[in-house]
Formats: C-alpha cells, sequence, structure tokens
C-alpha cells in the first residue's frame, strides 16, 4: 500500500524536522524518542521540555519536490493521488519548533499541490494559535530556510488564507486520540480548524472510545461522525443540529513494542461499527502485540480485561491487521 513508507495508510512520510516532548498517555512508549536516543549514542537529545528540535537537511526537504513531479505516473498506476504522511518523527504543531520552520513547511505544502499532506498532531489545541502567528510575522528565519526557490515564499500566506477559512486543498488535518478522555477534549478543536478532510488516528488505542456521543453541553451531546449536535435532554424535543463539519477517516491501531500495552478487541469493534453505522472510511492499521486467546490458542503472556476476556501476547507480525477474520482499509474519497 505504500510507495516510499511503511505505515499502511500512506505513500510517504516526511519529516521536516526531528524531536518533540510527551503530551498524552499515547507518548508513554514513544518509537520515535526510542529512535533517536539510539541514533544518539542512548540518549534522546532532541526529546523532552527544552531539548532543541534538529531540522533535517535540504536533500530531505527536496523529496516532495521530486514526489510531485511524478505525480502523473503515480496516478496513472494507482488511480489516485499520493499521500504523505507528514513529521512521524515530530509534530507539526510542536511550540518548541521555530516559527520560520513551520512557514517552509506550508511554503513546501504549497509548491506540491500534487501530493495530499497528512498532519496529524497530538497538539491540535495549538494548531490555531501557531497558525496565527505566521500571519502577524509573514517572515522567514534568514539562515533557517531550506526551499530552493527565487519566488515569493507563501508560508505565511498559506496560514493566513487557512483561518480565514480557505485552507489548503491538499492538506488532510489529523489528531491522535487514544481514550474517551482525549476524544471529548480535542475532537471539538479538531472540527473547529477548516479542513478538506479531518481525521483521527486512535493509535494506541487505550481504552473504548464512543465518537457519536461526545461531551458538548449540560443537555447535549456530539456526533463527531455526523457532525452534529444531539440534545440529550427530555425537554428538547428537536432533531439533531447540523455542524457542516465531521470527523471524515477513523484510523485505528494497537501498541506494539516491548511495552505495548493490551488492546481489547471490542473497543476496535465498537469503533468499526460506529464509522459503519455512520458511512465513515474505517482502516484498521493493527492489533499490535496482542490477540484474543478465542483467535490464538498457546501458551505465553496474557492479560485479562475486567469484563473476563483475555488476551495473548504473540508479537506484532503474527498478529496482523485483521479485525474479525478480514481486513479493513477504507480511504476518504477525495479527487
Amino acid at each position: 500500500m505504500s510507495a516510499n513508507s511503511n505505515i499502511e495508510w500512506t505513500d510517504h512520510t516526511f519529516n521536516p524536522w526531528e524531536g518533540c516532548q510527551k503530551v498524552s498517555p499515547g507518548c508513554d512508549h514513544c518509537y520515535a524518542e526510542a529512535r533517536n536516543a539510539r541514533f544518539a549514542g542512548g540518549t534522546a537529545i532532541n526529546w523532552g521540555p527544552g531539548a532543541l528540535r534538529r531540522r533535517t537537511s535540504a536533500a530531505n526537504w527536496r523529496k516532495p519536490l521530486q514526489w510531485n513531479a511524478n505525480h502523473r505516473a503515480f496516478f496513472a498506476d494507482h488511480g489516485r493521488r499520493q499521500r504523505v504522511f507528514c513529521a512521524s518523527l515530530a509534530d507539526v504543531f510542536d511550540n518548541a519548533v521555530p516559527d520560520g520552520w513551520r512557514s517552509d513547511l506550508l511554503d513546501l505544502i504549497a509548491r506540491t499541490p500534487d501530493l495530499d499532506w497528512l498532519l496529524l498532531t497530538k497538539r491540535i489545541g495549538n494548531a490555531e494559535h501557531l497558525l496565527r502567528q505566521l500571519t502577524s510575522t509573514g517572515d522567514r528565519e534568514d539562515g533557517l530556510s531550506h526551499v530552493e526557490s527565487k519566488s515569493e515564499h507563501w508560508g505565511h500566506c498559506v496560514a493566513h488564507d487557512w483561518l480565514a477559512g480557505m485552507p489548503p486543498n491538499n492538506v488532510w488535518l489529523g489528531a491522535t486520540i487514544v481514550n474517551q478522555e482525549e476524544a471529548d477534549r480535542d475532537i471539538r478543536k479538531l472540527l473547529s480548524i477548516p479542513a478538506r478532510v479531518r481525521f483521527l488516528s486512535m493509535e494506541p488505542l487505550l481504552g473504548p472510545v464512543n465518537l457519536t456521543r461526545l461531551l458538548h453541553g449540560d443537555e447535549s451531546d456530539l456526533d463527531a461522525l455526523r457532525g452534529q449536535v444531539v440534545y440529550t435532554s427530555q425537554r428538547f424535543a428537536v432533531p439533531p443540529e447540523p455542524l457542516g463539519k465531521a470527523i471524515s477517516w477513523v484510523i485505528v491501531g494497537g501498541e506494539s513494542g516491548p511495552a505495548a500495552r493490551p488492546m481489547h478487541p471490542q473497543w476496535v469493534r465498537s469503533l468499526r461499527n460506529q464509522c459503519a453505522a455512520a458511512q465513515v472510511p474505517f482502516l484498521f492499521k493493527q492489533n499490535g502485540e496482542w490477540v484474543s486467546v478465542s483467535e490464538v490458542a498457546g501458551v505465553g503472556a496474557h492479560h485479562q480485561f475486567e469484563d473476563g476476556s483475555t488476551v495473548r501476547r504473540i508479537g506484532k507480525r503474527a498478529a496482523g491487521r485483521k479485525l474479525d477474520g478480514r481486513s479493513h482499509d477504507e480511504f476518504p474519497e477525495v479527487l
């Protein structure tokens, strides 16, 4: 499914910089931090409070331009546009990153209109503020830009138009959600930002989540999949109120790695069923390290949930990507 990435839902992975800080329970066993430590002699020098982020090379920044130049051949082979997952080793809306770097990234996105950029963040609450900062400065930082072009730098213009309700046509904006608390807190923030496609990456999924009944008000819930407010009080005999914006895609996956936490299969089934009922594309990325004992017999590490369901650790490769015997590889339909 991927041209230059091992991630099932993208074709290319592009990291404009490297480094981050843990902000969520989903960050507890961060693979990117472990990778940074491995390549830096045992210490993750670009991770944590006050750590400097490392900008990637000019050669790396030229790769998306090469992918964009190849868009006709890719479309002829695959019948669709190329997808680029941005910042697998960082966060686009990390406030420890210089504004000039983010401006350069938006400039690069503007210069690659035939790529669909998937901007996934654990900091969706930072997005509006950081975009607004770009509109107030409009200048890149001297000596930091790797965008090799003599034409006007468009990063601040992209940010200005985005906040004015004209988001980049080739950007899909996503938020990482790992439990109900994050869903209630962050999905409303995602819906508040204009985007052609809004999506959720629910990996690692650490608990059950209901996307159709998010906290909204004392007497109403938010159905993020259908984009509507549902009134819960008997005093309101009114139909749901449409919002005109909704989640367009849901990705779910279990945790992998040495300290991977178990994922209850029923958590995944519930999200699959919610998406099916709302006709929202659903992609199941992986089981992670654990699968139900009803699917795989044998000995080894087991975990029992409060309802008595038991999963067994068999490893990521053996656990695979199937849910109830089938794969789920649905994507939003975009032209």
